[in-house]
């Protein structure tokens, strides 16, 4: 049976030399493999520079229960990139989310909030004129919500550490060195309570930046089952 549904593409790979197998965090059935075939033709429906990382597209395709692989028809851009394909900082942060995306998100099911959440967040990115240098910090801290650990209380001068391990701010430093100090714990709390447009008034520092980047994905690694290595953080580093 056909069905269109709105997708973000996360990871492409080449399976046969005319053909390539696309991962597509579908808003009509969760993260889905694909098989577009002909894709390096110019008359094919699913033509392979349409499948690059986080573009925001339309696909028809076909759904089969119990089948790994599904095919897709054709696919189309749903919303065209202005300036993310030309701004090396807001492709750089692109590509970083996309890792994050695909090592993050398994379930072959819908969740209507987690793909509004990444689909709006991009859209906003594409249109965003000022600074975006904590535009990734922002997402991390808010992905959480979506994939079952979003940090529980808040910053405060009783509670002023954040044990990584459970999730929570406490009053006493954890014994563990899975924590965040007081300076980042204000910074991790600020980043919960703003949004896109208040994160650049937070006048985060280069130093602080990068700290904070490494223990968010060190987070991740304690609360998504069998997260690899994120490698792509590293060219924010440089471009940020």
């Amino acid at each position: 049976m056909l069905h269109t549904t709105r997708g973000i593409v996360l990871q492409t790979f080449p399976y046969t030399d005319s053909s390539l197998v696309t991962k597509i965090y579908t808003e009509a059935f969760g993260l889905q493999s694909y098989l577009a075939n002909a894709a390096h033709s110019k008359r094919s429906g699913t033509r392979a520079n349409l499948l690059q990382p986080l573009n925001l597209v339309e696909c028809v395709v076909y759904k089969k229960e119990k089948k790994q692989l599904q095919r897709i028809k054709e696919i189309r851009i749903e919303h065209p990139y202005n300036s993310i394909p030309m701004d090396v900082r807001k492709s750089s942060i692109v590509l970083f989310l996309d890792e994050i995306l695909y090592r993050s998100i398994h379930e072959e099911e819908p969740n209507a909030g987690l793909f509004e959440f990444v689909r709006s967040s991009l859209l906003v990115l594409d249109l965003k004129t000022g600074s975006c240098a904590d535009f990734h910090l922002y997402f991390l801290v808010q992905l959480s919500r979506y994939l079952g650990f979003y940090p529980s209380g808040n910053f405060s001068e009783e509670e002023k550490y954040f044990d990584m391990q459970d999730g929570v701010f406490r009053g006493t430093e954890p014994s563990h060195p899975l924590r965040l100090e007081p300076g980042l714990a204000r910074r991790l709390d600020e980043l919960m309570r703003g949004n896109y447009e208040s994160i650049p008034s937070l006048g985060i520092s280069h130093m602080e930046r990068k700290a904070l980047l490494e223990k968010l994905i060190q987070y991740y690694e304690l609360h998504v089952p069998g997260l690899r290595e994120i490698k792509s953080h590293k060219v924010l580093e440089e471009v940020l």
